[in-house]
């Protein structure tokens, strides 16, 4: 596949990576290109606002969740068809996994998909000394190709003048030069920018002034021309048809062959309700497209407003997002409450992660939950964060004991209990511990995982759905 394609990294975060990348996929869409937006890390929030300036999917490349093998697959599947993909990268341009070298850092993806980096400097408190800080950057790993830089937050044209100036010796060209903009701010909360489904025609708005500063102020045809050179990556885009065709104990077909069953049962399709809507906003694309190929049909309801599952559910997907933030809308939809609590009691197959898992307590600071798990939940005053190495403790609709995978926290809340007495995952790196709920057909944690490293959790999901 060759794809023109550019990574847009910073020196660190808050250099303005989500202002640039986001403007420069609005602004090339703009022009009538069919534009791909990639979000590095585990990050759910990003890419909202890359889909609303692509109108196409936003895409996460994780290489520490999903491995570095499936950095370019999962790449390739996402900007198929596409004239230009944008990756925003992730923290600091060298900066991964804590201890791991550079797994999962934005060079490390930069590599694996053969693209040019854009390095986005927030020049505010600088000069001639931008030149040393590109130098460096552009210096020390000669794998990483950064073939040109975007100063942010420059002060005047004479204050450009001298940054360009500075970094003629450092012979990586600067490709533009935006000015501070207030239109373009994107508000933040305790876990960073808010959600584009929480903003609606705000955050409409902030995307077209970020494409129209960025059209301003960046030289949109050199950039593309960086992108035109980025090589052929090899290999096959990824497909969730052909990561659900490898050999499984409980593929479908051999479940129906033992069982003498060839027909019905093998065939139908379940009804897996996802939660979507303002409040649960955490999802990877992925995880719809791995159960719609393993034979579900994927609905989305928003617990906000639907006082009732869509008609014939049979399984239930419940991932991240802000319940602390609606807790008093959540609380007040009473009937979905009630019938949520009466699938999971019945033995129907709930996966819930996160928010999902704060969803299924008993109450959400003080207010009124789904009361499927004897839980509580509050609001805690430390963030925890970060990579999670974790194996099945015993078997679940999720997957069978011994199942290893990859997460990530992100939560400034806190459960009381942390794990039920037939937990979820016991975490084995950083610091061994248990976790989460293994309830009947409920799977509740607060581990987000990405399934296209595991796509037989989506398989056996709904497997389960099929025969509860």
């Amino acid at each position: 596949m060759s794809v023109p394609r550019l990574v847009v990294a910073a020196p660190s975060s808050g250099s303005g990576k989500t202002t640039v990348a986001t403007g420069l996929m609005a602004a090339f869409a703009a022009r009538g290109l069919a534009v791909s937006g990639h979000k590095v890390g585990p990050d759910y929030i990003d890419p909202g606002y890359h889909a609303l300036a692509t109108g196409r999917t936003g895409r996460n490349l994780d290489a520490y969740l999903c491995g570095p093998e499936l950095v370019a697959p999962l790449f390739a599947h996402g900007a198929q068809g596409c004239d230009l993909a944008v990756v925003e990268g992730v923290m600091g341009l060298y900066d991964g996994a804590a201890g791991q070298g550079e797994l999962a850092s934005t060079a490390q993806v930069a590599k694996l998909l053969r693209a040019p980096v854009v390095l986005v400097v927030d020049a505010s408190s600088q000069s001639r000394s931008v030149a040393a800080l590109v130098h460096g950057f552009a210096s020390w790993d000669t794998g990483v190709r950064i073939g040109g830089v975007i100063l942010n937050k420059v002060a005047s044209e004479r204050h450009e003048a001298l940054l360009r100036e500075a970094l003629e010796e450092s012979g990586v060209p600067v490709l533009g030069a935006l000015r501070r903009a207030s239109q373009v701010d994107t508000p933040s909360r305790h876990l960073g920018l808010v959600p584009v489904a929480e903003r609606g025609a705000a955050a409409v708005s902030a995307v077209a002034a970020m494409g129209a500063q960025v059209a301003a102020g960046c030289d949109l045809d050199a950039l593309m021309a960086l992108a035109r050179g980025a090589g052929a990556l090899p290999g096959d885009g990824w497909s969730a048809a052909e990561a659900l065709a490898l050999p499984t104990h409980d593929h479908p077909s051999r479940l129906a062959e033992r069982r003498g069953d060839d027909s019905n049962a093998a065939r139908e399709r379940p009804v897996i309700a996802v939660a979507g809507g303002p409040a649960f906003t955490f999802s990877y694309a992925e995880h719809a497209e791995l159960l719609d190929a393993a034979g579900a049909d994927v609905v989305t309801f928003d617990p906000l407003r639907d006082e009732r599952l869509p008609e014939g559910t049979r399984g239930l997907v419940i991932g991240g997002g802000f319940p602390e933030v609606y807790a008093s809308e959540l609380g007040a939809n009473e009937s979905l409450r009630e019938e949520i609590a009466a699938l999971a009691l019945s033995g129907a197959p709930v996966a819930a992660e996160c928010a999902g898992l704060l969803y299924l307590c008993r109450e959400l600071d003080g207010i009124p939950m789904c009361g499927v798990l004897d839980a509580s939940a509050r609001m805690g005053e430390r963030l925890t964060l970060g990579y999670r190495d974790a194996v099945a403790v015993g078997d679940s609709v999720l997957a069978v004991a011994g199942t290893r995978m990859r997460g990530h926290e992100f939560h400034r809340t806190v459960i009381e209990p942390g794990a039920g007495e037939a937990p979820a995952w016991g975490i084995v790196a950083p610091a061994r511990r248990v976790e989460g709920f293994v309830r009947g057909g409920v799977h509740a944690s607060y581990l987000h995982t990405h399934w296209a490293s595991e796509p037989g959790v989506a398989r056996r999901f709904t497997e389960r759905c099929r025969t509860s």
